[in-house]
Formats: structure tokens, C-alpha cells, sequence
């Protein structure tokens, strides 16, 4: 679990940057995009090599608090977390910086901020599993419970706002290529709430008797 809490602590780190990222390349008042999108994937490489490290060096015959099959698939959703980040700001790279729609810029603001919630929760919920795992105190027990259910509700609200932009982009009057280009971005912003739920998942089956 050491290397699962240094790996969120990196997925974390991206957050705010990811945020700063989208306001620098929707709100087009800055310069900084691609060099924060650069360290997104500095960031990304790093937590990869921190995921390779805890299944490649875990003995045979270790004796584990849980499946390491389980913990192996809540590693990859929290990976997934970050790959999303960047496969987010890789697709709005793609078009110039005025591409948003200024009637849409608010909903993608919100939208991230509604994102990089469930990020920062991620490293809470290992925190507490490391500790219960230590423990095997009920109240730690509790407590990674009830971060997994926080996950889901600030999933299901980011899935909101992903279907609110979703829905006012095709009722508005704007190219094709304009139209693709925002539905696929929300998608693929959508997605690092989804794979931080799905983490969430499979902490729940780590923690459960």
C-alpha cells in the first residue's frame, strides 16, 4: 500500500494543474498550456513507473492483506485516472485556443472543478485503507466507505454537467467540426470521474468480509 498511496499522491498532484491547464486554453488568457500539458505528462510517466514498480517487485509467497489481483485492478483504474487527464488536454490541444464556445466556457469550468473532486478523494480513500489494513479498525473501515460512496455521488454529478454540455452544444448554432470536438472533450473529461469510481470499486472489494 505504499506504493498505491505514492501512486495516488502523483494522480492527485495533476489535478490542479489539469485545472489550470483547461482555464489557460479555454479562457485563451495565457500562455502556459502546453507547458502544463507537458508536465501532465511528465507527471503521467512518473506515476506509470511507480505502477510498474509495485507489480513487478511484489514476491512470490508475500503474504497480503488482500488479493494482489484486486489490488492490480484498483491500480489500474487509479492509473486510468491519470492517463484520462491527459488524453483530455491531448484532444484540446488539437483546435485553437478560441475553440470553445464562450456560451460553454462556464459549464467546462465547472465541469473540471466537479472532475478533480473525486482526484483529490483518491488519495484520501488509500490513506485510510493503508491505515485500516494496519488495523483492522472499524472506523477506518467506515471511513474508506464512506469515501466510496462520496465518489460515487461527485461521479453521478459530473455526469450532470457532462450531459448539460453534451445537450447545449447540439442545440446550438455552430459547425460540425465545433460540435464533435465538445462532445468527445466532455466524454473524455468525463471519463477521470468514471475511472475514480470504478477505483472506488475496487477499493470496496479490498476492504469488504
Amino acid at each position: 500500500f505504499d506504493g498505491l498511496q505514492e501512486h495516488a499522491e502523483v494522480v492527485k498532484d495533476c489535478a490542479w494543474i489539469f485545472q489550470e491547464a483547461v482555464e489557460c486554453h479555454v479562457s485563451y488568457k495565457c500562455q502556459r498550456f502546453e507547458s502544463l500539458r507537458q508536465e501532465i505528462i511528465q507527471m503521467e510517466r512518473k506515476a506509470d513507473a511507480i505502477k510498474r514498480r509495485v507489480r513487478g517487485h511484489l514476491p512470490k509467497g508475500t503474504l497480503m492483506p488482500v488479493d494482489k489481483f484486486q489490488l492490480f485492478r484498483f491500480l489500474r483504474e487509479q492509473d486510468s485516472v491519470m492517463d484520462a487527464v491527459e488524453d483530455a488536454l491531448d484532444w484540446l490541444s488539437y483546435r485553437p485556443e478560441n475553440s470553445i464556445p464562450k456560451e460553454l466556457q462556464q459549464d467546462f469550468f465547472l465541469f473540471v472543478d466537479a472532475v478533480i473532486d473525486p482526484i483529490d478523494e483518491l488519495s484520501k480513500m488509500v490513506a485510510e485503507a493503508r491505515q485500516y489494513f494496519k488495523t483492522y479498525d472499524d472506523k477506518r473501515r467506515d471511513a474508506v466507505k464512506e469515501i466510496i460512496r462520496l465518489l460515487r455521488r461527485q461521479e453521478h454529478a459530473a455526469d450532470r454537467i457532462e450531459d448539460k454540455i453534451k445537450r447545449r452544444v447540439f442545440n446550438m448554432d455552430t459547425d460540425p467540426v465545433t460540435v464533435f470536438h465538445i462532445v468527445r472533450l466532455a466524454e473524455t473529461i468525463g471519463h477521470i470521474a468514471d475511472h475514480a469510481e470504478n477505483a472506488g470499486d475496487m477499493m470496496r472489494a479490498m476492504v469488504a468480509r
